[in-house]
């Protein structure tokens, strides 16, 4: 389901929807036009109705005020506010399971301010780089961590209507910034990642090798000038690289090899380990229309390595299950999809391309479930610049696509047409990949 949708698990977010931020806070009086209209429009959707008794009953409990009329006094009034915030920050550590003193749930409560605001950020830096201006946050928004204070703003007429549908923004970020602490607290994931990586260090790379070391050489590859995909690659050490001059279809690409040994020799392996950090566990949350972390991202610690061949694929899958058991833990691996050697593919992900080529499994070790994305040079290639195909391009295109950039930064408050900037931005990246 999309989250546009207004049957949509995120409906309240939604400015086509009876909960959008309008020119005015929703304290109308209940007799007004204002609120006979919106009464009119939640009259024959049931779901919508139980929807809205869900929100309001949700402030009042948090505000633990009967009315919204009460909601200007807490405005208005510095004791009863900060009251109100003590009151509210309890209340979410309790949700959270936060054990500790108050100023630990303070800390958390920033982390997840910081998370929503990285959320905005991430997107300002490459999918809407050219338009960071337009989305920027509202500086008295961003600088706001208490959910308190965030809420009040929404019902505060002093600030204008971007500013106020930030608010509720940032609250809504937030809240699924929680719950993602609250599972990686659950699921000791910084404890897994340290493991994982100790276990990499300690089983699979090469000896020979110190920790950390890398081999730096360049991926000299010749593209079809029909999609980009690559139809030559060589690998070339530092001082091969510097004679080359790449042309028109080519590139030249770094990449910083580790090895490892197995029983027919040193095999040099490219390797990119990575957490996914909670801004881009939100921004999922968002994309699959999920509130539950547990069953939407899935991909938490992953590992994507580059080889010269399927053959040396082979011989790594095999030394990683061998020294698996090795050290003590036997090893599974599932939901294996093989698009290396001509299998097909169908990713269920929007944006996502099934001329993607790789080797992609989930490996099952030592008490975690590590995502592993396997790829020859030429795949791995294809990966970063074929049309269609092309990382950067999968970025635009799943945000954009899923609905994300419009449920983010609406039109009517942001003034921009998402199709138009998202066809603009893949051709924007397009250029980046082929031109320079």
């Amino acid at each position: 389901m999309s989250i546009l949708n207004h049957k949509s698990i995120f409906t309240s977010m939604l400015q086509n929807g009876p909960f959008s931020v309008g020119e005015s806070p929703p304290l109308a009086h209940p007799f007004s036009m204002e609120t006979k209209a919106w009464v009119r429009s939640i009259h024959d959707d049931p779901l919508m109705r139980t929807k809205y008794r869900s929100v309001r009953n949700q402030i009042f409990d948090f505000l633990d005020i009967n009315s919204f009329d009460e909601i200007l006094t807490l405005i208005h009034d510095t004791e009863l506010r900060g009251r109100a915030a003590s009151r509210g920050r309890l209340l979410l550590g309790n949700m959270f399971a936060i054990e500790g003193i108050p100023e630990l749930i303070i800390h958390h409560l920033r982390d997840y301010a910081r998370t929503a605001d990285d959320v905005i950020n991430s997107l300002r830096a490459k999918v809407l780089s050219p338009y960071s201006s337009h989305v920027e946050t509202t500086n008295e928004i961003e600088t706001t961590s208490d959910p308190v204070d965030l809420l009040l703003i929404i019902f505060d007429e002093r600030f204008h209507r971007k500013a106020r549908f930030e608010a509720k923004r940032k609250l809504m970020l937030m809240g699924l910034a929680g719950s993602i602490d609250q599972r990686e607290r659950e699921t000791a994931i910084e404890d897994n990642f340290a493991d994982f990586l100790h276990f990499l260090n300690l089983s699979i790379w090469s000896p020979s090798l110190k920790i950390g070391e890398l081999e730096i050489c360049y991926l000299y590859s010749r593209h079809n000038p029909d999609d980009f995909s690559c139809t030559r690659v060589s690998v070339l050490d530092e001082q091969e690289a510097l004679k080359i001059t790449p042309g028109t279809g080519e590139k030249l690409t770094l990449i910083k090899r580790r090895r490892f040994h197995d029983r027919s020799g040193e095999v040099p392996i490219y390797v990119t380990i990575r957490k996914k950090p909670p801004a881009a566990k939100v921004l999922k949350l968002l994309r699959k229309n999920e509130k539950n972390p547990a069953t939407a991202v899935d991909d938490e610690l992953g590992l994507m390595a580059v080889l010269n061949s399927t053959g040396e694929v082979k011989r790594f899958l095999r030394h990683l299950t061998r020294n698996a058991v090795r050290a003590n833990s036997f090893i599974t691996l599932e939901d294996i999809s093989d698009t290396l050697t001509g299998g097909s593919y169908n990713s269920t992900a929007t944006g996502s391309s099934a001329k993607t080529p790789m080797l992609k499994f989930f490996a099952r070790l030592g008490g975690m479930r590590v995502e592993f994305i396997i790829h020859t040079n030429q795949s791995y290639l294809n990966y970063i610049y074929q049309r269609e195909v092309a990382h950067d391009e999968y970025e635009v295109k799943r945000i954009f696509d899923t609905g994300v950039a419009e449920f983010l930064f609406p039109s009517d408050i942001y003034h921009l047409d998402m199709e138009t900037i998202r066809n603009r931005q893949i051709s924007r990246f397009r250029k980046q990949i082929e031109e320079y």
